[in-house]
């Protein structure tokens, strides 16, 4: 494994939040969150209820995934939310969409795999984040990782909705907390399983895009969440 340190190119001042290596003399407190859109098409569509959550709580990140579209309402979508997100001073990450990255000033990308990653890489590095996904083996992550991931995540859905089991998950991000220095998002599709995550020391939790159909909204959700006590 290559040696994971910081980037000197300085990035955009929000992609900050996310951080690109953790600092083990400092001690860590509690996982902070990374919230995860639905997909959108237009900003109005979730605008209000993220505006609520980003003001409830510390994220450190908004995953804004958009639905299929044209490139030029999907720029805007991405414009229209931007400067709500980045002036909370969370990191907007956009889900697999590497070139919008820089026309929208958006701080980063998540890719669907090592594979995408590797692809991604040069547009995106130094200056914006690139996170990665969809990583089914302990050799992926690795891999991720000496590709130049910023991140990289565990337990998120794959394209037909499946994800594994949550132990596994779980073990996942312990193993890789307790040995490597790049940030490790644990992926939750409940509260209970976010805390979990956190007490196993994800770096960041990501909140699947359910808690925005919360009865109790995802204001209320992310309270909940940013009230726990550090690990």
């Amino acid at each position: 494994m290559n040696d994971h340190r910081r980037h000197s190119a300085e990035k955009s001042p929000h992609a900050k939040s996310m951080g690109t290596s953790k600092q083990p003399a400092e001690p860590q407190d509690a996982a902070r969150l990374y919230l995860v859109t639905p997909p959108v098409s237009a900003a109005r569509e979730i605008e209000d209820d993220l505006a609520r959550a980003l003001n409830a709580a510390d994220i450190a990140a908004v995953l804004l995934r958009l639905a299929p579209g044209d490139e030029r309402e999907l720029t805007k979508c991405v414009a229209d939310l931007r400067i709500l997100i980045q002036s909370n001073g969370a990191a907007l990450i956009l889900d697999n969409q590497p070139a919008l990255v820089a026309p929208t000033q958006a701080d980063g990308a998540h890719l669907e795999s090592a594979e995408a990653l590797v692809g991604a890489a040069p547009s995106l590095k130094p200056n914006f984040i690139a996170g990665c996904g969809g990583l089914s083996s302990r050799h992926d992550a690795m891999l991720a990782g000496e590709s130049g991931a910023d991140y990289v995540m565990f337990g998120e859905p794959d394209t037909s909705g499946h994800r594994p089991g949550f132990e596994a998950v779980r073990e996942r991000v312990s193993w890789w907390s307790e040995i490597f220095q790049i940030p490790c998002v644990g992926y939750a599709a409940s509260l209970d399983e976010a805390e979990a995550l956190a007490h196993a020391r994800a770096d960041f939790v990501a909140l699947d895009d359910k808690i925005w159909r919360d009865p109790r909204g995802v204001e209320a959700a992310v309270k909940r969440l940013a009230m726990e006590p550090a690990r």
